[in-house]
């Protein structure tokens, strides 16, 4: 079914349900308010008998999915503010939560305190949410579609499991990636597609060779996944590994440099090419939150001095090509002010501070006034251009190089660097983000080196 088809058919099917994630949510998913926290048991208690599972979850991204920084300044200095001013937006002040502090949400505990108070809010996506889901409103999953039942049954993935805490059932729904789906693709109240995490998948060659999700962010090995209980040969491993860690991202993207002539005059003109393939993720990259995700490229060119230059992608005229090539002068993402009632604020770097002319992989949000935006809950448009990597796709990029008159002879040591960053190091600074939320992270790295001749 194409987008248009299922947009068309959520409105025909949920007209007048005034229930939002970011965007229409079916009648019979997730429940805001149903439950009591005391229904859900505390990850410590899991961690009882699941030691090793529970120290991995402790250092996921699942367990800080409330608490980590920027999630916290999103949700309580944007969307939240935000959600209380303007109507179309009203349902993220619970529709965030659903996702990232489920507790909350299914207590009704809307909004809730923010991560410094210390409530039970602060166990994100803990072990109890997970294995107390059983399904899904939708045959392809999106904004908290999922079904959840807390209590003595646990939901998991082995049809011969037993325990003495609790029962545990089968679930064919905990194995699939269409449970990762429910939380990881996501529309807005306008319509448009800011999560597609799992349908990228679906569309690729990874699914189509039945590889899921959690083949990829949940490590399999021998062991144990409980004191007593039964060896394993494929145990789970509770990692949830993704961009936010080092081990994942380096090496994601591979690169590779060339040009036609070795040595070159100064004054003359050099052309390099470099090849980048998504041979490791099987969705695109950036994927998740792409409207505030940064890849990107850097090529330079250092002389036999130490004097380096940096090379601007040459254009290919594609549409809204302008949006993924860096420029100092651009700006955006002025809805922030707005939301934060600063007077004047003109926005913020678009880019951050890379460097002029650098290539970028992403997919520009647009907001109702048409200015790019971090806001994903107010994204109303984002089909304009995609300029990420999808799984095993290779762009080639092209840099015209006029060698300097004054260039050092000698050798040139050319490097390509492929840099990822969560948030705009724009946007961190202006929201006082630790720096770790933008700082450049190196994904990959490659070089040749030429000879320049005097003449």
């Amino acid at each position: 079914m194409g987008r248009l088809s299922l947009r068309i058919l959520i409105i025909n099917i949920f007209s007048g349900v005034l229930i939002f994630a970011l965007g229409v949510l079916p009648a019979k998913g997730a429940e805001e308010g149903k439950f009591k926290y005391e229904d859900f048991g505390k990850p410590k208690r899991c961690g009882m008998c699941h030691k090793e599972i529970y120290q991995e979850w402790k250092t996921s991204l699942m367990s800080q999915s409330f608490t980590h920084e920027w999630d916290d300044v999103e949700y309580f200095k944007l969307a939240l503010p935000h959600a209380l001013k303007l109507k179309k937006v009203a349902g993220v002040k619970s529709g965030c939560i659903a996702c990232h502090g489920p507790l909350a949400f299914l207590t009704g505990d809307i909004p809730p305190k923010p991560p410094a108070e210390g409530t039970r809010v602060n166990e994100g996506v803990s072990c109890d949410i997970c294995h107390s889901i059983t399904g899904t409103t939708k045959e392809e999953p999106f904004n908290f579609s999922y079904t959840i039942n807390p209590g003595k049954v646990k939901q998991g993935p082995r049809n011969d499991a037993k325990s003495s805490a609790h029962d545990a059932e089968y679930s064919d729904f905990i194995r699939s990636s269409r449970f990762c789906a429910t939380c990881h693709d996501e529309q807005s109240p306008y319509g448009a597609w800011v999560k597609e995490t799992y349908r990228e998948w679906k569309a690729g060659p990874y699914a189509r060779e039945g590889a899921r999700c959690q083949d990829c962010h949940m490590y399999h090995a021998p062991g144990k996944s409980a004191g007593g209980g039964k060896d394993r040969g494929d145990m789970t491993h509770h990692t949830f590994h993704g961009a936010h860690f080092a081990n994942k991202l380096s090496g994601a993207v591979d690169i590779a440099l060339y040009v036609k002539k070795n040595e070159v005059l100064p004054g003359s003109a050099l052309k390099i090419r470099a090849e980048l393939f998504n041979g490791k993720v099987g969705h695109y990259i950036p994927s998740g939150s792409s409207e505030e995700r940064m890849l990107w490229l850097e090529v330079w060119a250092t002389d036999s001095k130490g004097k380096a230059y940096h090379l601007p992608v040459d254009k290919k005229g594609f549409q809204g090509e302008e949006y993924t090539i860096s420029d100092s002068q651009a700006f955006a993402y002025q809805a922030m002010g707005e939301i934060m009632e600063i007077k004047g604020f003109k926005g913020a770097k678009r880019d951050g501070n890379l460097p002029q002319g650098a290539r970028i992989f992403r997919r520009p949000f647009f907001d109702p006034q048409g200015r790019m935006t971090i806001c994903q809950w107010y994204t109303k448009e984002n089909t304009q251009v995609d300029y990420r990597l999808g799984p095993r796709e290779t762009k080639v990029e092209t840099y015209s190089w006029e060698v300097p008159e004054d260039i050092a002879p000698g050798a040139v040591k050319i490097k390509a660097v492929i840099y990822y960053s969560l948030v705009p190091s724009s946007v961190g600074e202006f929201l006082k983000l630790p720096p770790s939320e933008y700082e450049a992270k190196k994904v990959n790295t490659t070089g040749i080196t030429i000879n320049v001749v005097k003449p």
